[in-house]
């Protein structure tokens, strides 16, 4: 487990390490997604997430496979990214064209392929673009059984690879389809596959007005957690702000539960320093030096018998004054 147990993997944000790209690679016209690899390195990060299909536009499966293995990383999982694409405005699995929500099902469907190609089992799919905007926009019915239908096609083509659903409420449609974890468990139930589940990001179940634990909790009895995103934020849109700048005891909350939960999977900081033009390389020593004294809070709290007694009493005076102690001690 990720308390007991050798130190998770951490991955970040590839993108973000185009963060004074002119700076660190003076004179360097196109920076490529090896180089991003290659920086991201230099913060610490031992795994990789890759975008598909922008990260390959520069590089074959090959090519990210061996940056990887030159800068001493693992390919955590790929993630789709269909909102990029312009086509896909309306939707991808819920397009009101067939022949578009097609194309999205095939593209999805070579993402799968080249995960497998470079040895990698999870597929990450944040569907932003299905939803709507406007009443009598959307058949709801139509666009849910068209979401289901692709996606049980999608689970399908390869069962050996697992498909993780990343739920949001909104953005960049004003609705999204799947907005919380308790319609993502609802869809997830209908498709009735063994190898999909949830990714949780920290920042979505926020701003989905959820507490991260209880949505652990949630998915771990229903589903499958496949994926954990860590960030922060004010629950009022995605910040993407570095680990426990706002949350701290509702993350090592959430640690204890996925310590319970068995989650052994990476720990992928979903952060943006872009928005205050932060230097990436250091936010990520940031959030990784924050996980991991969150980690050894959260594995103090994890089988302390006097908090257990406490939340079983609800007890919450009793058990603030327990987990503030294993904080700040």
């Amino acid at each position: 487990m990720i308390l007991e147990n050798k130190p998770p993997r951490f991955a970040a944000r590839l993108n973000a390490f185009k963060i004074g790209a002119s700076d660190y690679w003076p004179g360097k016209n196109t920076v490529t997604t090896a180089d991003l690899i290659g920086r991201a390195a230099t913060a610490g990060l031992n795994a990789a997430d890759l975008n598909y299909p922008d990260h390959f536009v520069d590089a074959s499966p090959s090519d990210l496979s061996a940056a990887l293995n030159d800068n001493d990383m693992v390919l955590n999982g790929m993630a789709m990214r269909y909102y990029t694409d312009p086509g896909f405005k309306l939707g991808a699995f819920t397009h009101p064209d067939p022949t578009v929500r097609r194309a999205a099902i095939d593209e999805t469907k070579r993402g799968l392929d080249v995960l497998a190609q470079m040895g990698g089992t999870l597929m990450t799919l944040w569907m932003g673009q299905d939803g709507f905007d406007y009443s009598f926009q959307m058949e709801y019915a139509r666009a849910w059984d068209a979401t289901l239908e692709a996606m049980a096609e999608v689970a399908d083509h390869n069962p050996a690879l697992d498909i993780a659903l990343e739920y949001k409420p909104n953005e960049p449609r004003a609705f999204a389809l799947m907005p919380d974890a308790a319609t993502t468990l609802l869809a997830l139930r209908e498709l009735n596959r063994s190898n999909t589940g949830v990714t949780l990001d920290f920042a979505h179940v926020l701003y989905a007005d959820e507490m991260p634990a209880f949505a652990a909790a949630l998915v771990a009895r229903h589903s499958r957690i496949l994926g954990v995103h860590l960030n922060d934020g004010y629950g009022k849109w995605d910040n993407g702000l570095m680990v426990g700048a706002v949350h701290p005891i509702q993350t090592v909350e959430l640690l204890v539960e996925l310590e319970r939960a068995g989650y052994d999977g990476a720990i992928y900081f979903d952060t943006f320093p872009d928005h205050s033009g932060l230097d990436p390389v250091a936010e990520a020593r940031t959030n990784i030096e924050v996980v991991n004294r969150l980690r050894g809070t959260a594995a103090r709290l994890v089988g302390n018998c006097d908090l257990q007694q406490a939340i079983a009493q609800q007890d919450a005076p009793k058990a603030m004054r327990l987990v503030q102690a294993a904080m700040l001690a």
